[in-house]
């Protein structure tokens, strides 16, 4: 999967995001969408998707049945992902939120999602602003309750990460001159997961060993 430091191109402007994205990903995207509803979204289910963009997770996760609340701090995607909800049928149970991944806390109860996943937000964020969002999304669990976290990382063995560096570097470079900004592949993920508090924490990877979803539980005495 190519690298998501493209996302902050296309964030700027969220009408061709769903097809720079598939653009990117030759293809892929939206498998891994349906491989992260797969792994939670059911009838019934309350999930929590943490930077949602234009709703990719949020309605695969809807159209399995799932009650979907989808957050993002960027008010133009969530119009793009408002869209594509209002044009589906029947319409998806989801709440679209203008909501930052720091300020959740702050606005959800203590157990009240079976559910939060994550789909290329983590690259974004910083390594104490990960560990925040997870331990946050143990809380927000109810016991039993998975989080599955989509996104880059770097590839196992040393020639693989300096391949991946050398295709990488025009991209990041390209999307600091447009941006100012860039994202960096999330390292120790699954320790990451483990870490915050979860138990059967398993990891998948995907692409070129540079993309993978991990996943993990609530456990009953979890905090």
């Amino acid at each position: 999967m190519s690298t998501c430091v493209y996302m902050k191109v296309l964030e700027s402007a969220p009408e061709r995001y769903d097809r720079g994205i598939d653009r990117l990903s030759g293809g892929t995207i939206a498998r891994i969408y349906e491989r992260v509803a797969g792994c939670v979204a059911a009838p019934g289910r309350q999930v929590l998707d943490v930077g949602c963009g234009t709703g990719g997770v949020a309605l695969a996760c809807a159209a399995r049945g799932a009650r979907v609340v989808g957050i993002d701090v960027n008010p133009g995607m969530l119009n793009v992902a408002r869209g594509k909800a209002a044009r589906r049928q029947p319409a998806p149970e989801i709440d679209w939120i203008e909501l930052g991944a720091m300020e959740l806390e702050d606005r959800f109860e203590p157990g009240t999602f079976d559910a939060v996943v994550s789909c290329l937000a983590f690259s974004e964020l910083s390594p104490d602003e990960r560990l925040y969002v997870l331990r946050t999304a143990l809380h927000l669990l109810h016991p039993g309750g998975r989080v599955v976290i989509a996104d880059e990382v770097s590839p196992h063995g040393r020639t693989a990460r300096v391949w991946r560096w050398m295709r990488r570097l025009p991209v990041v470079l390209a999307t600091w001159v447009l941006t100012q900004t860039s994202t960096h592949p999330v390292e120790g993920l699954t320790d990451m997961v483990r870490a915050a508090g979860f138990g059967e924490v398993a990891e998948e990877r995907l692409g070129r060993d540079d993309f993978a979803i991990v996943s993990g539980r609530k456990e009953a005495d979890a905090a």
